[in-house]
């Protein structure tokens, strides 16, 4: 994990995780790591850990049962995609269809560039 962004470390980390649970590499109803854990592995403060949990427990991504652990919610899945489509619609496409206005990109175009990118994947 590379912490150069204009963005909190404890929200890239946040952001790490909730990609590992849209990949499957966290499962629903899951235990995570523990607060001192992961601090070890990221080479970070564990207040900075902590603040990460307590934002994706805010999130409802993540359940904390007293004494055992922080846990993946059941509908984490479901709670990343809806913020992510959010936050896609809100920042990013408008960016993007700007862009394509500028450009004068049509539908033959778009279609070629998803085909290109789909092969390379």
């Amino acid at each position: 994990m590379e912490f150069k962004s204009n963005k909190g470390i404890f929200l890239q980390i946040a952001t790490t995780i909730c990609n590992q649970i849209l990949e499957g590499k966290l499962k629903p109803t899951e235990r995570v790591p523990s607060v001192r854990d992961l601090a070890v592995e990221l080479e970070v403060n564990r207040n900075t850990v902590m603040r990460t949990y307590s934002h994706l427990q805010d999130e409802q991504i993540f359940e904390n049962k007293r004494g055992i652990g922080f846990f993946v919610s059941a509908n984490a899945v479901e709670q990343i995609r809806e913020k992510e489509k959010k936050e896609f619609f809100q920042q990013e496409l408008p960016y993007l269809l700007k862009k394509i206005e500028l450009l004068q990109l049509n539908s033959t175009d778009l279609n070629q560039l998803i085909s290109e990118i789909k092969k390379n994947d």
